[in-house]
């Protein structure tokens, strides 16, 4: 399967992309930085993920912020980060991870070491059988972008870095969300959190009715005021950047993983770009397909409008508008993009 806020200053925008916040490159096909981040003549394409993943998290902390679930060992968010070959626009866009795919005849599995045949599978269950190697080459299949760089996140890293920024993170909701599968809580306005309930904020799904795409449009959300926040405490300070973009990376190996320099030289490429240089939206969907046996519930594409996002995107293009794109069957899971400056919180 192929697939109104009052206009603000001028301001600096660190973007180590995946706070969200995502084939093999040809030889000759990108002009490499001295400091090894490719700079594509059609832009960069980070892939960001997110695991689901208690590993280093105590018992007090799984308690306290309800992560005493049962581990998918699968990706739980997946966010594709198109950077402008000329660094002055950035587009994310999420995948949700229930997207129906199929799996390549002989892809071997890293867990038992035996070859699959092919079969249909949800897209976030790539990296369960193949690891960073296999998502990156499933999201490259489904949208024929090619991914430069890679990110992955698991809980503990996330809460680490969330702590990192000074004064925590901003989240505001216009309605009380309260969720008792993660536990937030929030009553109408704005609230600065640490880690713990950031993650719980990224986490929930059920606090709106809006599923899986209400979780993706809180997680833009937090990404882009995660960055307002560096963009005010941390940007010019080298230790703090560097401490925080090495807790971001970790050190766990990668297809592709970005490293902990290139993340900082990716911030320094865009630290002029606007909030309002910024696109968030979730690839479009025509709604939930039939049961699938041995899959379960999945979410199928508008394989005509996931097709032109992916084109624009393949051209260095901006994301289409609302109205270039069918309405989905699901109304929570509408294309929607908005602009970063239209997720700030007040």
């Amino acid at each position: 399967m192929k697939f109104p806020r009052a206009r603000r200053p001028r301001r600096r925008l660190l973007l180590p992309a995946a706070l969200a916040a995502l084939a093999a490159l040809a030889p000759g096909a990108l002009a490499a930085a001295p400091d090894g981040l490719p700079s594509p003549g059609r832009g960069l394409n980070l892939l960001v993920v997110g695991i689901d993943t208690r590993k280093g998290v105590t018992a007090e902390e799984k308690e306290r912020f309800r992560l005493g679930g049962k581990e998918c060992d699968c990706t739980d968010v997946m966010m594709l980060v198109h950077v402008s070959a000329e660094n002055d626009r950035v587009d994310v866009v999420g995948l949700p991870r229930d997207t129906l795919t199929s799996f390549p005849y002989k892809h071997r599995d890293r867990r038992t070491g035996k070859q699959h045949a092919g079969h249909p599978a949800k897209v976030n269950g790539a990296w369960t059988e193949g690891g960073s190697a296999y998502a990156v080459e499933i999201v490259e299949s489904m949208t024929g972008l090619p991914v430069h760089r890679y990110l992955e996140i698991d809980f503990r890293r996330f809460m680490d870095t969330v702590d990192r920024v000074d004064g925590g993170v901003p989240i505001c909701t216009e309605k009380a969300l309260v969720d008792p599968a993660t536990g937030i809580d929030l009553r109408p306005g704005t609230k600065a959190v640490g880690g713990g309930e950031a993650l719980q904020y990224v986490r929930s799904r059920k606090a709106d009715g809006q599923m899986d795409f209400g979780r993706i449009r809180k997680q833009q959300k937090f990404v882009v005021n995660t960055l307002e926040r560096l963009r005010e405490g941390i940007l010019d300070d080298p230790g703090k950047l560097r401490g925080l973009a090495a807790t971001l990376r970790g050190k766990r190996a990668a297809e592709r993983g970005i490293s902990t320099t290139e993340l900082l030289t990716l911030a320094a490429r865009l630290r002029d770009l606007r909030p309002d240089r910024t696109s968030y939206a979730t690839v479009p969907v025509r709604g939930f397909n039939p049961t699938v046996a041995g899959v379960g519930s999945t979410v199928g594409l508008d394989e005509e409008g996931a097709a032109k996002v992916f084109g624009r995107l393949r051209e260095d293009l901006p994301l289409p508008a609302a109205d270039e794109i069918a309405p989905s069957e699901v109304s929570a899971a509408t294309y929607r993009p908005a602009s970063g400056a239209s997720l700030i919180c007040p």
